[in-house]
């Protein structure tokens, strides 16, 4: 990868770096606390910047006032990453590929994350539609530690787009919206397509574009037509920035599938081995389409300095050497587009340059070191500089330095002029290092009996945690409150400290000691991010990701996940069927003997022995064939007690009765073999 910082390109504001996560404390345009700075300042911690609200990023004590001047405009960096994954399972390790501990990932605010082809079969996607998927675990997992927070996620079969940024620009992110058009199979199958996250960053509009496109090298203009589509198929709610191409900023990523023509294989393969790459440019489909297709006017991307990313042996960094020998291409794309700016003043007198921003691509590689995909992933920084637009979060909260009392724990926040309230929103306590808005600890309604007085008169409203919702032990916790109205988090803190006493009883099911989130099931909340409920139930221990059965005695199920381990992948023995030596359903010995021994019981007993042996019910009979773990669901069943149905079947046989067919739930009604029109249920 090229160095971040090219030679002779001065970084516009001393930075600190460091490799490893970032200290969560930080001060900036995120800081909403009511400090000054000698309350703020602690033993190695430079005191708050001079202009918290205008700049979104912490400068040293030691600033020139020149520096501190630029404080004004947002200097953010974003890494947008793109990778056709060939449906397979994600790796242990993707720092490299996201450019973790390597001291870049201290000065990046936002990161994009664009999949192809993830797993979509009905098996995998009935477990996602329920589930988080593997990949976005993977990456909220390795990120939340560098305090960045799941902002959007938006998925399309295999495609998907994931969003990214650091805990304290969340209140400056504003106007989510996602959006998908599928374009495969003439527009109904979702295997080719685009999706799509907008949102405002400081008042600015930014569009994040996730498409893979038709393949082959025969179908350029296929490609083109299908882009075409996207773009005018993807439309936003709003007043401004209702398409794709009405954003401020765009980028256009995936895996777009143009491919180079006129060259032979030996003759590409001879370029990237003598990494004379420049010769491959002028054929590539991608930099044709750039000067002679309208729709792509205005993008732009960085030189090829890498080798082809397509198509690659699955495990190895050897071009296909199947029997179809594909040509090696640059597949794998990121690409950039700045809206023109407008001509004449802006409403107020304005100068328009007060929008106008800038983009500088820093890094342009691909990462050879990925070999689970026939696709090696692609990574770009990109250094944005625009005016903010945007000098105060929506919501301010005020609260105290430490949380050592119960008493303590009281939330003040200011809403600002226009802000929606909602009568759903609520404020969240997070553990240092949460992974999305709805990895909370506890809650509390922002419901305040005077809120819109407040609103109006721009007064502080105030709620308080109840005891029982705090976490008890030592720990670094923020605030954010959440709007349900734009589904995003308006306000948040600095890290605090609470400094609980332990109960005597054992641990509390929000220790800070645990993990951010006890057995892994906070993202079970995503799969409805309209709710209006922060969870559906109030702090609850354990919440199952599954729906809980009942433990019949001697009823064997399949052991769940959590038996067979943590696992991401599913384990191959889920996937075999069941034995043939595992009784289906087992009786319990002891009562069996007790119903063997009862005159009553005989024949039941004589007639189980028949079908199988004395304490289980063979895999060929109706009953077997019931089982729920063949069904995939409990069957509806009648219990009563073994004496009153034995009792009941002895005086039908007296009376002339005979035993229906029927045994099972499944069988067909009608099919009694009785003469007599009563048959028993």
């Amino acid at each position: 990868c090229p160095p971040c910082c090219p030679p002779g390109r001065a970084a516009p504001c001393p930075r600190q770096r460091q490799a490893g996560p970032p200290s969560p404390r930080r001060n900036g345009a995120r800081c909403c606390l009511r400090r000054s700075p000698a309350t703020t300042s602690r033993p190695g911690r430079a005191p708050p910047c001079p202009a918290p609200l205008r700049c979104p990023r912490p400068y040293p004590a030691s600033s020139s006032p020149a520096v501190l001047a630029c404080s004004s405009f947002v200097l953010p960096s974003i890494t947008v990453v793109t990778w056709n994954v060939g449906t397979a399972m994600p790796p242990n390790d993707v720092t490299s590929l996201l450019h973790l501990n390597t001291g870049e990932t201290n000065d990046v605010d936002m990161i994009a994350i664009g999949l192809q082809e993830v797993n979509s079969k009905i098996n995998k996607r009935l477990k996602d539609a329920l589930f988080t998927d593997q990949w976005s675990e993977l990456f909220m997992d390795v990120l939340s530690p560098f305090h960045f927070i799941l902002v959007s996620t938006v998925r399309m079969q295999g495609v998907i787009l994931l969003v990214f940024s650091k805990y304290y620009h969340l209140p400056f992110l504003q106007d989510i919206q996602t959006d998908c058009t599928r374009t495969g199979l003439g527009g109904y199958w979702g295997n080719k397509g685009g999706v799509s996250v907008r949102l405002s960053i400081f008042g600015h509009m930014v569009c994040f574009l996730n498409c893979h496109l038709p393949a082959h090298l025969e179908k350029a203009e296929q490609r083109k037509e299908d882009f075409a589509t996207i773009l005018h198929m993807q439309q936003f709610e709003g007043r401004v920035a209702n398409g794709i191409l009405d954003h401020d900023l765009v980028f256009w990523f995936g895996d777009l599938n143009f491919r180079i023509e006129s060259l032979d294989i030996c003759f590409v393969k001879y370029a990237i081995d003598s990494n004379v790459l420049n010769q491959l440019w002028e054929k590539d489909q991608l930099n044709i389409a750039k000067s002679t297709w309208p729709v792509l006017r205005g993008f732009q991307e960085g030189p090829l300095n890498f080798p082809p990313t397509f198509k690659f042996d699955v495990g190895t960094n050897k071009y296909d050497s199947s029997a179809k020998k594909r040509k090696p291409a640059w597949t794998d794309r990121i690409l950039w587009k700045i809206k023109c700016p407008s001509s004449g003043l802006e409403a107020g007198g304005r100068r328009p340059s007060r929008g106008v921003l800038s983009v500088s691509q820093l890094c342009y590689c691909s990462h050879m070191e990925y070999t689970v995909s026939d696709h090696k992933p692609v990574a770009a920084i990109f250094a944005v500089q625009f005016a903010s637009k945007v000098d105060k979060p929506p919501i301010e909260i005020y609260v105290a330095d430490e949380w050592s009392r119960p008493e303590q724990a009281v939330v003040r926040y200011k809403m600002a002029v226009g802000f929606h309230r909602s009568s759903w929103d609520w404020i969240g306590l997070y553990r240092v290092g949460f992974r999305h808005p709805k990895d909370y600890v506890s809650y509390v309604w922002a419901r305040s009996d005077d809120g819109e007085r407040c609103l109006e008169k721009q007064l502080c409203a105030q709620v308080m945690f109840s005891e029982e919702a705090l976490p008890k032990g030592n720990g670094e916790y923020i605030l954010g409150y959440y709007s349900n109205t734009s589904s995003s988090i308006a306000g948040v803190t600095e890290p605090f400290q609470i400094s609980l006493p332990r109960s005597d009883e054992g641990s509390s099911p929000t220790d800070s000691s645990g993990s951010s989130s006890e057995e892994d099931d906070s993202t079970l909340v995503l799969l409805a991010p309209k709710s209006r409920s922060p969870s559906p139930g109030k702090m609850k221990r354990h919440r199952s990701r599954s729906p809980s059965l009942a433990k019949f005695q001697g009823l064997i199920l399949r052991p769940s996940s959590r038996d067979r381990g943590m696992s991401r992948s599913p384990s191959p023995q889920s996937r075999r069927g069941l034995p043939k030596d595992i009784p289906t359903i087992h009786v319990p010995q002891k009562e069996m003997g007790q119903a063997a021994n009862s005159l009553e019981g005989r024949s039941f007993y004589q007639t189980v022995q028949e079908q199988g042996g004395p304490c289980c019910v063979s895999a060929d009979s109706p009953l077997a064939r019931a089982d729920p773990r063949n069904l995939g669901l409990l069957p509806a069943l009648r219990l009563e007690m073994i004496d009153q149905a034995l009792g009941r079947r002895q005086e039908n046989m007296d009376q002339g009765y005979y035993p229906c067919r029927r045994i099972s739930p499944t069988s067909p009604p009608g099919s009694c073999t009785s003469p007599k029109e009563g048959c028993s249920p």
